[in-house]
């Protein structure tokens, strides 16, 4: 691993999610919002030589960009953070996701990417293991498809807090996985994600999506360009500033 980066202090990583946190360095007090920590899966599939995301709509009753199409992904529940997973992150991951929060918070941010796609996915990123004898709030679903969340295939790219002045605001850490690690599928209401379909990263770009989407498309786009999709590497975030301005650095 590189050399240790600087860290961004636009978020205690171990607070509550519940709690309102502090705005990002050099927001002016006015402007204060809550951010909360969220956490984004994106799955990654080969169509022969072509790679393919999965991606949906977000229903009309989203406050956060309905209609936007996204990856799966949500805020981090207070019960992730008592979830013991099938198989741990690796220690390359732990050690990135670690430059802006604690481990224990790191290891809660993967698994509510794993619970999130479940929820609005229906697909089982799991491995087997015991299941619990009283799931922690939310995850008795998971558990009911006979896994526990797997979190040693997940691969930390990408990392961005919402400006501010946004109806919402998260500290989002963007996951990727290889489709082929989902080992089950379940049935689920789509009342979320609206649309659920593959898309190749060209016309993925060309959807109704957020700049920070297109920043992460291009990013698995350079990394499979260069066969280090899934290798560890410094990681990029970006949060915006006073002024509109742009702020971003590696992790």
């Amino acid at each position: 691993m590189a050399d240790a980066p600087a860290r961004d202090t636009a978020q205690d990583p171990d607070q509550d999610p519940a709690l309102a946190s502090p705005p990002p360095t050099g927001e002016s007090p006015a402007r204060k919002q809550p951010i909360r920590d969220a956490a984004t899966l994106v799955l990654v599939r080969m169509r022969g030589k072509t790679p393919e995301v999965l991606m949906g709509e977000r229903s009309s009753g989203h406050i956060f960009y309905p209609h936007h199409y996204v990856f799966p992904g949500g805020r981090v529940d207070r019960s992730d953070g008592y979830v013991t997973p099938a198989t741990p992150l690796r220690p390359d991951v732990l050690a990135r996701l670690s430059a802006a929060a604690t481990p224990r918070r790191a290891q809660a941010l993967a698994l509510a990417a794993v619970r999130e796609t479940f929820e609005e996915a229906g697909l089982v990123l799991g491995a087997e293991a015991p299941r619990p004898s009283r799931a922690p709030k939310g995850w008795a679903p998971f558990y009911e498809t006979g896994y526990g969340p797997a979190l040693d295939g997940l691969t930390y790219i990408y990392r961005a807090v919402t400006p501010p002045g946004r109806t919402r605001r998260f500290n989002a850490r963007f996951f990727v996985a290889d489709y082929e690690r989902i080992v089950a599928k379940a049935d689920i209401d789509e009342d979320e994600l609206l649309k659920l379909h593959w898309r190749d990263l060209d016309s993925a770009l060309d959807l109704k999506i957020r700049p920070i989407t297109a920043l992460v498309l291009k990013e698995i786009k350079a990394r499979l360009q260069d066969g280090s999709l899934y290798d560890d590497r410094p990681v990029k975030w970006v949060k915006t500033g006073l002024g509109a301005k742009r702020i971003a650095g590696v992790e």
